[in-house]
């Protein structure tokens, strides 16, 4: 990459506004389909039913779902998902290559880079010892939990809201980042927010996103799921396997708006000069890395890691991705079950 001096973000951002937007961005991250793609290098990714560790922590009960974000507590015990991994020498980790500082493939290296992608790589450290132990799978939003019930990965580690729904299919480590939805439109649009100026607005959301559950709960008469008379007018026009493809309708005037968590929006806002934030984000979310039910040592290790992660890396992670667009944070303090 090129040493001037420059975050890599800040280079990769000077590299993208230039190129015409998401379609550009489309072209140097090579917008995944509605399956799974396996990136270069490669190997084998069954994971095995795992069983559990120790640790101590926060007590939060599980059952009432009042803080789905609390997790099992921290240990380094080896089980078998653990051991699993290290067996095979790779991480595998599912994760998007076309989300703008989140995780996306740089356009003149064709490397992952992002805050996702920086986690996962401290992930894979920690347990190989190796940062570049790890293979990326890229996931489209819709295929997360899927990836990891097949065992197509381990871990996936892909701006994934934990939600009380999520917790009875995957196991979630304690929250890495705190997140709301909100809504991305044109500057000169006259929708104001997560408001009645969606009325009549057609509205892009990703499939199996909790966007595109907060519609279905409250639209406010937004158009987000089909043409008026209950059959799709596009299947792939407003609900999209990839929510970068959603700022692509935006930008061809397909669509009037998206909903989307802010954090990934204040990226595709970066990256395109003529969309904006509007309103306020209207709910609190809290992203987690997801590992298959049953996988309980892994969780309880992810979470050893974040520990960690929280005491310093997180910044740094975070100044080199996030600052710019989302000024000053810091990371969500874990919660233990």
């Amino acid at each position: 990459m090129a040493s001037d001096g420059a975050s890599p973000a800040r280079r990769a951002a000077r590299r993208l506004r230039g190129w015409g937007g998401v379609a550009a961005m489309g072209a140097a991250c090579a917008l995944t389909a509605a399956s799974l793609t396996l990136l270069p290098g490669s190997g084998p990714a069954a994971v095995p039913s795992a069983g559990t560790g120790t640790g101590t922590g926060i007590r939060i009960e599980a059952e009432s779902c009042e803080h789905p974000e609390a997790s099992l507590r921290p240990s380094a015990a080896e089980g078998p998902a653990v051991a699993a991994i290290r067996a095979r020498g790779k991480l595998v980790v599912g994760v998007d290559q076309s989300s703008y500082r989140w995780g996306f493939r740089d356009p003149e290296t064709g490397a992952l880079e992002g805050f996702d992608i920086t986690l996962a790589r401290a992930i894979a450290k920690d347990l190989l010892g190796r940062e570049d132990a790890v293979v990326f799978r890229t996931v489209p939003t819709n295929q997360r939990i899927a990836a990891l019930d097949s065992g197509q990965v381990d871990l996936v580690v892909r701006t994934m809201t934990i939600n009380c729904k999520r917790i009875e299919q995957v196991a979630f480590s304690t929250a890495y980042f705190r997140a709301g939805q909100q809504v991305l439109a044109p500057k000169k649009s006259p929708i104001t927010g997560y408001d009645a100026s969606l009325k009549g607005r057609r509205v892009c959301t990703a499939e199996g996103s909790t966007a595109h559950e907060a519609l279905e709960a409250d639209s406010f008469g937004a158009v987000f799921r089909d043409d008026g008379d209950g059959t799709p007018a596009d299947r792939d026009l407003l609900t999209v396997p990839n929510q970068l493809d959603c700022l692509a309708r935006l930008q061809l005037g397909e669509v009037d708006a998206v909903v989307t968590d802010n954090a990934l929006a204040a990226g595709q806002a970066a990256q395109d000069p003529a969309v904006e934030l509007k309103g306020r984000p209207f709910t609190e979310e809290y992203y987690g890395v997801a590992a298959r039910l049953g996988n309980d040592d892994l969780v309880r290790r992810v979470n050893k890691v974040l520990e960690e992660y929280r005491k310093g890396p997180w910044q740094e992670a975070y100044r080199t991705w996030l600052e710019a667009g989302l000024g000053k944070a810091e990371p969500p303090a874990p919660l233990y079950r």
